[in-house]
């Protein structure tokens, strides 16, 4: 039941024995110092260390599994989009721990190998796939988060080099990050989207800091990142000088690929587990929280076709196009809701909370259960990645061919 045919899903046997393998390899490879992982780390969940958690990239890039959609020639698996969908499916089914943002694997590669130069794939895919490399994206500002044409970070050539000053913010991992692309301003002339350039920039170097935002879950996921006369070579340009919008547009659409059959999987247990809890508990026999627990599951069954939808697209062209943030609007609301619902089950104990500790990596730890770090993390789901109102404008102006809204 994994062959993807336009919105049609049916068995085959080669797509059978794939999943066996990638059930066998975690099996193997879940144990030592990884066999703890298991269920955890999921979103918003920060109870795996970051650092294992980037070793357990490595270990997936010891078995081919961060490249399984890029090409042999270039050291990924050469999968096709149904073997994509199976593995993710299968990762998630398998209870193996919830990924890190690898940015450098879901984003960056994707990018390089549609829009960048054939020394820049050569140079780059190659060690984000070896897990040797690790991204973090460079886009939001405080003034620029949902409208990313509103950028002020600004950059310069001056002697072979591109100059580059401003902040970003919201960036995922830059602490243990040894490259950022970011969308700068080139041309000090332009507005909007225009003269944006798309730079590859090294993180360690004198002129990038980075400053930890704390989260209300007590994790510190998300930073600050300065640039102060920071510097890359004059050919660390993603596709054109100027043409930088059309390419950030491209890493986004990557954001919303072949794993969302797994992210939907990773649903399916968060809503079975709520379920089991509301039984548990007596709150079933409450017909309201009864209706609104069976609304949440035909809602993910929407999603599922939904996301199959969108997948049957991807393959026209191998390049996911703005009706993707029809899926995108889709999850993030129903999982944010899912995190109100999951308080609604716990009555009044899911208000209350353990006594905070300093967690080691700058950040407090709060001991939070799973449907509390829910609620809680799942509310900025319809902010990052393109608010829920700029997903809608998306689907309007660039999807339905609707009138731009009125600025």
């Amino acid at each position: 039941m994994y062959t993807i045919r336009t919105m049609d899903v049916t068995a085959d046997p080669h797509l059978e024995g794939f999943a066996d393998e990638v059930r066998t390899w975690l099996e193997d490879h879940l144990t030592g110092r990884f066999s703890g992982l298991r269920g955890r780390g999921l979103t918003g969940q920060e109870d795996i260390a970051p650092e294992l958690q980037i070793e357990w990239e490595r270990e997936l890039a010891s078995g081919g599994w961060l490249g399984i959609d890029f090409p042999e020639s270039i050291g990924g698996r050469g999968c096709s989009l149904a073997e994509q969908v199976v593995f993710h499916k299968t990762y998630v089914e398998a209870g193996a721990p919830g990924r890190i943002p690898n940015l450098g694997v879901t984003l960056l590669g994707p990018t390089l190998m549609a829009f960048g130069s054939e020394e820049q794939q050569q140079r780059f895919v190659p060690p984000i796939l070896s897990g040797d490399e690790l991204w973090c994206q460079g886009y939001s500002e405080p003034d620029a988060g949902s409208d990313l044409a509103n950028v002020k970070t600004r950059a310069h050539l001056e002697g072979g080099s591109w100059v580059v000053n401003g902040q970003k913010v919201w960036t995922s991992l830059a602490q243990f990050a040894d490259w950022i692309f970011v969308v700068a301003r080139t041309d000090r002339r332009s507005e909007r989207h225009s003269g944006l350039s798309y730079l590859l920039v090294p993180m360690h170097q004198p002129g990038v800091v980075i400053r930890p935002i704390v989260q209300m879950t007590g994790g510190v996921e998300f930073n600050e990142t300065f640039f102060d006369d920071a510097i890359t070579d004059e050919s660390m340009v993603v596709g054109e000088i100027g043409d930088g919008w059309r390419v950030a547009m491209g890493t986004l659409a990557f954001e919303r690929g072949a794993s969302t059959l797994g992210q939907q999987t990773s649903f399916r247990i968060e809503l079975d587990s709520l379920i089991g809890l509301a039984v548990r508990t007596g709150r079933w026999a409450d017909p309201v929280v009864r209706q609104e627990l069976m609304e949440s599951h035909i809602r993910l069954e929407i999603l599922r076709y939904n996301q199959l939808r969108m997948l049957t697209a991807l393959t026209n062209d191998g390049v996911p196009g703005p009706e993707m943030s029809i899926g995108k609007l889709y999850w993030a609301g129903w999982h944010r809701r899912l995190g109100e619902l999951a308080m609604m089950v716990r009555s009044t104990s899911g208000m209350v909370g353990g006594n905070d500790a300093h967690d080691g990596h700058g950040g407090r730890h709060y001991p939070l259960d799973s449907e509390q770090r829910t609620f809680l993390y799942s509310r900025a789901h319809t902010i990052y990645g393109g608010s829920n109102q700029i997903q809608r404008n998306v689907i309007g102006e660039r999807v339905l061919g609707l009138p731009r809204e009125p600025r």
